[in-house]
């Protein structure tokens, strides 16, 4: 009978250790999955709605401080049209990290500085700034004004942190499916005045900003 009772309780031992490491493993998969779904949900929101970004100079001041972060919806301009105004999220070009140096356009296969292949070695450059031309717009800035389409009265800008140089002249025409962009410190900011394209395409439109989250939540506008 004792040693009926002792195998009897051995039994018992290995049963309760068994259904422990059950459970150890059931919880451990039970993580695993939840981590895999939070993953794949961040993934389709990063990839597919929204666009998270940080603006790491002063060029949108005071509309969006230096160092803030900002979320702006990739299917705003999936369902309708950039329009005059918007603060937009878009590809600018590309930089190769070999060299820490940024360049406009498309990415190319040798990089035009060091002369070595890009490969992997290069990273997408997003800029942020305001949409102030569309399709068939003709621009003139004189003055430290913003004239469009021929007007004698400028554009309205409440935005800018301080009037533009007075003494810098441009003329621009916006070409089909393309916009042209600049930013809200004007003074000091490298926008589409100075590149040596102009035009920020269509398909290069990310996404409409919508908010600041860090380090003051707010409303862009």
């Amino acid at each position: 009978m004792e040693n009926k009772d002792i195998n009897t309780n051995e039994v018992l031992e290995t049963d309760k250790k068994t259904e422990k490491k059950n459970t150890w493993k059931e919880e451990l998969i039970s993580w695993i999955q939840v981590l895999a779904s939070a993953a794949a949900i961040a993934f389709v929101l990063t990839t597919f709605i929204i666009a998270n970004s940080e603006v790491p100079t002063g060029s949108m001041e005071n509309t969006i401080m230096a160092g803030s972060r900002v979320i702006g919806s990739r299917l705003h301009y999936k369902f309708s049209e950039p329009e005059r105004g918007d603060v937009a999220i878009f590809v600018w070009g590309w930089g190769h990290e070999d060299c820490r140096t940024m360049f406009e356009g498309e990415e190319k296969e040798i990089c035009p500085r060091c002369g070595t292949e890009v490969g992997r070695d290069s990273e997408t450059i997003y800029y942020v700034k305001r949409i102030i031309g569309v399709e068939g717009d003709i621009i003139d800035i004189a003055d430290g004004k913003v004239y469009l389409n021929g007007s004698d009265t400028p554009l309205d800008e409440p935005y800018l942190a301080e009037e533009m140089d007075p003494n810098e002249t441009y003329h621009f025409e916006v070409p089909a499916d393309s916009y042209f962009m600049m930013g809200d410190n004007r003074n000091y900011s490298a926008d589409a005045r100075y590149w040596k394209n102009p035009y920020i395409s269509k398909d290069k439109m990310i996404a409409k900003v919508l908010v600041e989250y860090f380090p003051t939540p707010k409303i862009i506008k």
